[in-house]
Parts: C-alpha cells; structure tokens; sequence
C-alpha cells in the first residue's frame, strides 16, 4: 500500500439502490463519502424481477415514468396446473428498477462532499489506530482510502460482508424479457418441488412485454428449460436475458465495530419472494440515523451500530423476514399433493376474503394469525405440525412475542 491514502468519513460499497439510497439520506450531511461500485454503469447489470408494493411510496417519492404497470390478481399455480387467483387493495408497481437504481445517485452525485468511484472494486479491510482513535483503511482496485466507517451494500457475495465472517446462502436466478400475450393486470407464480426454494413467475411490464424467470439453488438452466415448455414460449423470441443472485436464509448480523451491512449483503430479502426494495429501504432510514449519531458522539463501536440500527431493524424488518423464511420452509416441504390439497382449501373456504383484506407482501404477521385461526387450515397445519413440528414451534414463537 505505497499508494497515496485518501480520507474520507464513509466509505459506501455497492452503488445500487442499497448505496444510493443510503448516500441520499446522508447527503445534507457535512460527512465526506466515497460510494464503490465495480460496475461501471449504475443499475448494470439488471437482477430484478421489479415487482414491488405500493409501500414504496410510502418510503420514496416514486417518479411516474419509474412504474411501467400495476397489477391487479396474483395467479398462483400448482404443480399439476390447478390455480388461485388472490386480489387485493396491495395492486403491486412493477418498475424500471435500473432507473430506480439510479434515482438517488442521479440526486447526489453533484454534491460536493460525495464521490462515487465506479468500476473499482473492494479488495481488502482493515483497522488501524491514529491518534487512539480506530480507523479503517480500505484498499480497492485502484485507490487506499482512510476512514471512520464502512458500509456493506454490495450484494449478495458482499465481499464487504466476507471480511467480517458472514457469507450467505445463495440462489442463482435467470429471467428473460419476452413478448407475448398474456394478462397485463396479472402477476403469476408457478410452484414446482423442482425448484422449491423459490418459483417461477410471470411479470408484465406493459405493452405487450413479460418478464419470464426463475430461481432456485440447482439445475437452474434444466429447470428454467421445463418452465419455458410449460409455459409454451418461444425461447428465441426473447428480447433480452439476465441472470442474477438472491440472498436465502434470515438476515444476518448487522453490526461490527465501524461497519454495518445493508440490504442483499444483510440477507434482507423475503424468501418467499426474493424481493428485497421494501426491507432494504427501510433498513437505511435505521442506518442513516445510526451514522449520524456516530459521529456526533464520536463513538463506532459495535454496541452503539447494533443500538441504533441492528436492534431497531431485529425488531421491525427481522421479524418479518423470519416469518418469510419460515414460510419458504413450509413449502419446501410440499408435495405436490399438498399444493393441490391447499390450493382447494382457499378455494371452498373465505380464505380468499381474508387474504385480500389482510393479505400484505411484505408484511404477512396479521394474515399468518388469521389462517391459523381458520377451521379448514387447521387440520392441514395439524398434518404439517406432526411431520415437521420444530418449524411450526418456531413459528407460533415469533408469531407471539
């Protein structure tokens, strides 16, 4: 490290939505911050299926050309083809999510005491002590940087994240842009023990085009291959294809001394969904004020970070995520029977009532109590109890506390 260091006060890895958001919230800040990014094009390359709930403009102030369509009816598919169709008041955006990337960044980068370095890439962490203060020096592929905090927004094989001991469990996802015709109000999800950790689905921009994907941890292409003859499409008539990663499991430790993960790196993504903006955007308000209140106490120790934004973000987003996870885990366990045997209980019953008044994507605590109350769900869940009782145990636990 011979180089010359530059100092800043932060230094942000990962420049998509996580980084941006994150560098927009501190950006009235007198805190000078250096945003890494390995790619040189924000939003580069696409990983998202780009549908998400309307709480987004709860959070952000969501531009109208950033929504391509809204939909009305979630298909859900079984195995064997039998179907239900859930509507709702949630009516999700389906978005430019590139142009959503670079909402923020668009914002910030002018600003003076923000610097965003693209195409370079994190190398190495570590701590040093200057003046009996602990400071961080970080080696990148093309600089030496000096600074009081980092910040892991760098996806799901965070290498941020890795200099610290957390790796996380990953799918590998792949979707194509297709035209075709197909209902432009509806959102389908195809269940499949083929590819039990996730589903496929059927996402319509508009105009005629759907986003066609998949993701699971094994034998994607195989997979992926089957769900397109099934679906009948024409592979060649694709417009374009992408393939990504997802985070998979519950979210993971936050805090360290100097550092905090956001977003994919956290693993603060719903298993059931693979979807993540809701969770990660929220989890940046925490962390913004986190570092904030760092810097005016001049303290960076790991009991202030987990204070103000591990802990805050365990009892709000982490609760959530587990009830997602242990959802995913359920169904992972499914037979195809059982999807057929479930599918027709929410038909024959006012399961659907109850999912479209308290039915939420992101938030599924209050419409979890209600199924379990319900007389037609609960000799199915007396079945499930018995085959696999320590992941209902864990359930009705953070159902309760």
């Amino acid at each position: 490290m011979d180089r010359n260091i530059e100092k800043f006060d932060i230094c942000i890895v990962g420049a998509s939505l996580a980084g941006n958001y994150l560098c927009y919230l501190l950006s009235n800040t007198n805190l000078k911050i250096a945003v890494i990014e390995e790619h040189k094009e924000i939003g580069l390359p696409l990983q998202c299926a780009g549908i998400v709930s309307q709480k987004l403009v709860k959070i952000i102030n969501l531009p109208k050309e950033i929504v391509l369509n809204r939909v009305k009816v979630a298909k859900i598919v079984a195995p064997k083809g039998k179907f239900i169709k859930l509507s709702g008041v949630e009516e999700p955006y389906i978005i430019d999510r590139i142009a959503l990337d670079r909402l923020f960044h668009e914002m910030v980068k002018n600003k003076k005491n923000i610097h965003y370095f693209l195409g370079e890439k994190f190398k190495t962490v570590e701590y040093i002590k200057e003046s009996g203060e602990k400071l961080l020096v970080i080696e990148t592929s093309k600089r030496v940087l000096k600074v009081k905090m980092l910040i892991g927004c760098d996806g799901p094989l965070s290498s941020v994240a890795k200099s610290f001991g957390i790796t996380n469990k990953i799918l590998y996802a792949i979707q194509i842009r297709i035209s075709g015709k197909f209902d432009e109000d509806e959102a389908a999800m195809y269940f499949n023990p083929r590819w039990k950790e996730l589903f496929g689905w059927i996402v319509p921009e508009g105009n005629g085009v759907v986003r066609v994907g998949m993701a699971c941890s094994q034998n994607l292409t195989k997979n992926f291959q089957y769900f397109i003859k099934q679906l009948e499409l024409d592979f060649e008539k694709k417009i374009e294809q992408q393939g990504g990663l997802i985070p998979y499991g519950m979210m993971n430790k936050l805090a360290f001394n100097n550092v905090l993960l956001l977003g994919d790196s956290a693993c603060q993504v719903k298993t059931t969904t693979g979807g993540g903006i809701i969770m990660l955007l929220t989890a940046a308000n925490y962390a913004a004020n986190c570092i904030q209140k760092c810097f005016i106490n001049g303290n960076f120790s790991r009991g202030i970070i987990k204070k103000y934004y591990e802990t805050p973000c365990i009892s709000t987003i982490g609760k959530e995520l587990k009830i997602h996870y242990l959802i995913r885990t359920f169904l992972e366990k499914f037979s195809n029977n059982d999807y057929e045997t479930i599918f027709q209980i929410i038909k024959t019953s006012k399961i659907n009532n109850l999912i479209t008044i308290y039915g939420d994507m992101d938030f599924p605590k209050a419409i979890i109590f209600k199924l379990l109350k319900n007389p037609l769900v609960f000799p199915f869940l007396i079945k499930f109890t018995l085959k696999y009782p320590n992941i209902f145990i864990k359930l009705l636990k953070i159902l309760i506390k």
